[in-house]
């Protein structure tokens, strides 16, 4: 291997590898990435960070070591020259191969971070990218996959990002065995602009079950609990004072067949220029109205903040702006967007944050 950067992870969990792999690929510089997941209880590689490392070596052709369950240090060179290989990165500098893959996680291993790190090769792909995987795409620490396809992929579509989202099966946990596929298309990303959200145009909710819990009515009931939530707080009420509190711009319940009983529900949040997501996952012994008033609860406090993006969306989005460049507002710097930020400026990324009594302002120049 190449001269490598060398990355401390002993502060940080499974979203650091994911984006310093991005920003290997991206760059082409190697990287050592030591102390993984150094802050977790079960430190090193589990199986869902092991696919996503797997996959990367696959779709790169990277020299890899330290590929294997329970490793404390990675390390990954993907192969390449890294000349003019600086972020933001600039239209034309495509160097990677597409191709189809397939990925089997294992147990109930979130299918949803696999596609997450994989979604900043748009930038560089040459030819069309798919990769369909075997997992969980409804899982605990992880985004449900609607999120994913109703959520992230929208916003991301509107500032160049060619990429789809396809479920054939829903995997809950334990047993997982949910399949998806993610296709991504040679993007031209334009910077960010994500610093108002604009006015409020509406929510959707998008709620699954189990086909084990059709009977119970189980997506129907955690959607009529969102509502009853969000109309006792008056969500909506300001664009039609004299009707219904709220009425959703769109309502989807599915009941897909799955290998474990288990529910998700996503509520999006629209506003003008602004997006954003929230979500609650079934609980054995806890009624589905419970649950869907949980996200709703979620979506209340948004609602009431100022950013145009969710928390989440803010930590995900910190790996576009190192690509694209722009600028977003989010509701709080969390640990791990704190995080994001120390691993773009080891790879020589500047990173701004300007505060003011609408919530932190984040940016990365584009290049003059």
């Amino acid at each position: 291997m190449s001269t490598a950067r060398t990355l401390d992870g002993s502060s940080a969990g499974g979203q650091f590898l994911r984006t310093a792999l991005g920003l290997s690929v991206v760059t082409g510089d190697p990287i050592t990435v030591e102390n993984v997941r150094g802050d977790r209880p079960d430190p090193g590689l589990g199986h869902q960070h092991l696919a996503v490392l797997e996959t990367m070596t696959d779709v790169c052709d990277a020299d890899t070591s330290g590929d294997e369950l329970g490793s404390e240090t990675v390390e990954f060179d993907p192969g390449r020259s890294s000349d003019g290989g600086s972020l933001p990165i600039d239209s034309g500098e495509s160097h990677l191969e597409g191709g189809h893959y397939r990925v089997d996680i294992g147990t109930a291993g979130s299918v949803t971070l696999l596609f997450d790190a994989l979604l900043p090769l748009a930038a560089v792909l040459e030819s069309p990218l798919s990769v369909t995987a075997t997992g969980g795409t409804d899982v605990k620490w992880s985004p449900p996959i609607e999120y994913l396809r109703s959520v992230k992929l929208p916003l991301l579509r509107r500032f160049g990002l060619v990429a789809a989202c396809e479920v054939d099966r829903r995997g809950f946990y334990p047993a997982g065995g949910g399949r998806a596929r993610l296709s991504l298309g040679p993007s031209r990303l334009e910077p960010l602009d994500l610093r108002e959200r604009g006015q409020f145009e509406g929510i959707r909710l998008y709620s699954t079950e189990a086909a084990a819990l059709a009977d119970s009515d189980v997506a129907s009931r955690q959607i009529d609990g969102a509502l009853d939530r969000l109309s006792s707080a008056g969500v909506g009420a300001d664009i039609d004072p004299g009707g219904d509190p709220i009425d959703p711009l769109e309502r989807r319940e599915t009941t897909a067949a799955s290998d474990s009983p288990g529910s998700a529900i996503v509520i999006r949040i629209d506003h003008g220029t602004g997006r954003a997501g929230v979500s609650a996952l079934g609980e054995r012994g806890t009624p589905a109205e419970r649950i869907g008033a949980r996200a709703a609860s979620d979506a209340v406090t948004f609602v009431d903040e100022a950013a145009p993006i969710d928390r989440h969306l803010a930590d995900q989005l910190m790996m576009v702006l190192a690509l694209a460049g722009g600028a977003i507002r989010i509701p709080t710097i969390t640990d791990h967007v704190a995080g994001s930020r120390e691993l773009l400026e080891a790879f020589d990324v500047p990173v701004a944050i300007e505060r003011d009594g609408t919530g932190p302002r984040i940016a990365v120049r584009t290049r003059e």
